[in-house]
């Protein structure tokens, strides 16, 4: 059974600093590429980062490009979301993303919210 569960979230300052973990299990973790999203109540849920397989070469969209970093760790089944000067604007719900033989999973979700 595939399971995603993230964590690292909660408040933070504006200027600050958070790195969300996604432990995976149920899946060869080593072998798929991983996203994260994030979602504001009442917009879509957006990508902010994804990262492959092979090589862990990355992608960044959004607002947030620059300031956050995805990284791996094959070895323990975990993805990673390092997020820099944080913004309020930032303030989501970040959720981890993986595809796998065409059915989609999704983490629970953890929140993060930026203020002062």
């Amino acid at each position: 059974q595939v399971q995603l569960v993230e964590s690292g979230g909660g408040l933070v300052q504006p200027g600050g600093s958070l790195r969300l973990s996604c432990a995976t299990s149920g899946f060869a973790f080593s072998s798929y590429a991983m996203r994260w999203y994030r979602q504001v109540p009442g917009k879509e849920r957006e990508l902010v980062a994804q990262i492959f397989s092979a090589g862990g070469i990355t992608n960044y969209a959004g607002s947030m490009r620059g300031r956050v970093t995805i990284s791996r760790d094959n070895a323990k089944n975990t993805v990673y979301l390092q997020m820099n000067s944080l913004k309020p604007e930032d303030t989501a719900v970040y959720y981890c993303y993986t595809y796998i033989v065409g059915v989609h999973y999704w983490g629970q979700g953890t929140q993060v919210t930026v203020s002062s």
